[in-house]
């Protein structure tokens, strides 16, 4: 017997229907299949979603749309949005950032990374390991900031920030750490113990991070009414499991991130790393991979008149009258063959639009240069102005409500990502754990510039929040280091041989007062005379180099090999 197609009102009256409860995702429940192999860290259990809360998209009564159709209007509250602590409007850079790098964090990542060092200090190549000292909070604070630094002053490798040649050296490095303590620190970076952790978990490298991260995120900002969510990609080609080739992203290779942010602040709300089959989601009948995304990182937010932009991964008529059913609107392109999407038109002209409704839900097929499918159920089945004007003709150019509206707040994760390009910390490394630990770093420091933009009203460059975030983590953390002894000597300057030079006497050093000597480069590598280790008061200012007055002074500035 053919099933009976339902009516308008029946599809609007089921979409709200208040005694319809939201899923609660931390219940528990048994099961027997293989899936409860796979660790759960955060409260993930399958919870199938009930029939009727999923509307059979397939008897939807699809109607040529007109000036009559209403779009979904949920009332948002927008008074508790925002930063949540109390900050006064003095606040610093540094403050903002402690609100997700804490003490505690920082804490629990010395302890494990002197764990580890003792470990590698035990295997027979330790090498020079075998010097290592624990860290601690203080330096670890000085060694974020020195890598900040670094994602300012690009050099291709981490040696060269210690070079000693004179034509691209950086000094400021060597007052923050010696070469060998900052390389000895990085290859010892870690985060949980090796013992302890679960294996079956493919994130537990980085787990603790990532969990203390999430949380502070959500808990330090309540989003407006407009929330986007869309893929990040953290380039990434060594080998792992979970590594993602997309062809539309800069990067291609790498490990993609499912991002939910904020459309007005470009609030990064919560982030999910996508690892496969064991991906902390919770998979919902009916509603497939990508709605099980949308609806696990929007569970905070259900119930409470929020906007949602999509793209066409997740777009659906099955997940739209899903989140109308919580109170919550949704906006995105879509897929022409998603399961209960109309038939439209083949064949279209430019600028030729067709509209579709049932109930709140829109669908519109408009061909621009090509065609494009959109769906929302927050958006009028109407042209409207979009600002600019046809070259040939000079008339304004309309396009679908839907279409600006999408324009308009799908950018988010798109701007954070190319905001994130121009001064990230992420650097080439063999383990991947560590460079998503840098990257998450990256969206606390993106946070904390929104978080101080919104209290203190201030609108500077990023690249400035983040000079002087370096600028008060040293001035909180760093010791002064002691002046270096040994190591390679200098290198020549270029212009040693040019220009105009003149003898000066060595400055003073605290320790040796009116006797500070140093040894004369000259007499050091001459190859002209015997070699000897000779002190002498007078220097070179521009070259930096200590020199015997007569005759060393003249050869090293006359002599091209002296």
């Amino acid at each position: 017997m053919a099933r009976r197609g339902i009516t308008v009102e029946e599809v609007v009256n089921m979409m709200f229907d208040d005694e319809v409860p939201i899923l609660d995702f931390s219940s528990e429940s048994e099961s027997d299949s293989d899936d409860d192999l796979i660790p759960q860290l955060v409260e993930e259990v399958l919870v199938p979603i009930p029939q009727d809360e999923v509307p059979p998209v397939n008897e939807l009564g699809w109607q040529f749309a007109n000036s009559d159709h209403r779009p979904c209007d949920f009332v948002f509250e927008a008074s508790g949005s925002g930063v949540q602590p109390e900050l006064p409007s003095t606040v610093t850079e540094y403050d903002c950032f402690k609100l997700f790098i804490s003490d505690e964090l920082v804490g629990h990542v010395v302890e494990e990374t002197n764990t580890f060092a003792e470990e590698l200090k035990q295997r027979s190549e330790a090498g020079k390991m075998e010097r290592w000292v624990g860290t601690t909070v203080a330096e670890f604070f000085t060694f974020i900031a020195t890598v900040l630094i670094m994602a300012v002053v690009r050099k291709k490798s981490l040696k060269e920030y210690w070079t000693t040649n004179c034509m691209y050296q950086t000094p400021f490095f060597k007052t923050l750490f010696s070469q060998d303590r900052f390389l000895l620190i990085m290859r010892a970076l870690h985060f949980i113990n090796n013992t302890t952790m679960n294996r079956l978990d493919p994130l537990a490298k980085i787990r603790p991070i990532l969990s203390s991260l999430t949380l502070k995120f959500r808990e330090v900002f309540v989003p407006f009414k407009n929330l986007c969510i869309d893929e990040s990609l953290l380039l990434w080609k060594g080998r792992l499991a979970f590594c993602q080739y997309i062809p539309s992203k800069r990067h291609r290779f790498g490990i993609k991130f499912f991002i939910l942010c904020d459309v007005l602040t470009g609030y990064v709300q919560d982030l999910v790393i996508y690892t496969g089959s064991t991906t902390d989601i919770v998979n919902i009948d009916g509603l497939g991979v990508s709605g099980s995304v949308v609806v696990n990182m929007l569970k905070p937010y259900l119930e409470k008149g929020h906007a949602l932009f999509t793209d066409n991964w997740y777009s659906s008529p099955t997940l739209f009258l899903y989140l109308m059913k919580h109170r919550t609107g949704a906006c995105g392109t879509v897929r022409a063959k998603r399961k209960g999407m109309p038939e439209f038109r083949k064949k279209m002209k430019k600028d030729e639009v067709e509209m579709k409704c049932a109930g709140p839900l829109l669908a519109v097929k408009w061909h621009d240069k090509r065609d494009v499918h959109v769906l929302s159920t927050i958006s009028s089945a109407s042209m409207a102005d979009s600002g600019k004007v046809d070259f040939n003709t000079g008339e304004h150019k309309m396009k679908p409500s839907c279409v600006l509206d999408y324009n308009k707040n799908m950018g988010a994760v798109d701007r954070f990502d190319m905001r994130n390009s121009f001064v990230e910390c992420t650097r080439k490394t063999m383990k991947w754990y560590k460079k998503i630990f840098f990257h998450l770093v990256d969206c606390a420091i993106h946070n904390a510039y929104i978080v101080h933009q919104q209290v203190t009203g201030q609108v500077i460059r990023p690249q400035a929040f983040r000079e002087n975030l370096v600028r008060q983590l040293l001035e909180h953390h760093h010791t002064p280091r002691n002046a270096p002894t040994g190591g390679r000597p200098s290198l020549d300057t270029p212009l040693r041989l040019k220009a105009r030079h003149f003898p000066s006497e060595v400055p003073q050093t605290a320790a040796q007062g009116n006797s500070t000597r140093r040894h004369c480069r000259v007499c050091l590598h001459s190859s002209r005379r015997p070699r000897q280790r000779k002190l002498t008061r007078f220097f070179c200012a521009p070259c930096d180099t200590a020199l015997c007055a007569v005759p060393c002074f003249e050869e090293f500035h006359t002599l091209k090999n002296y």
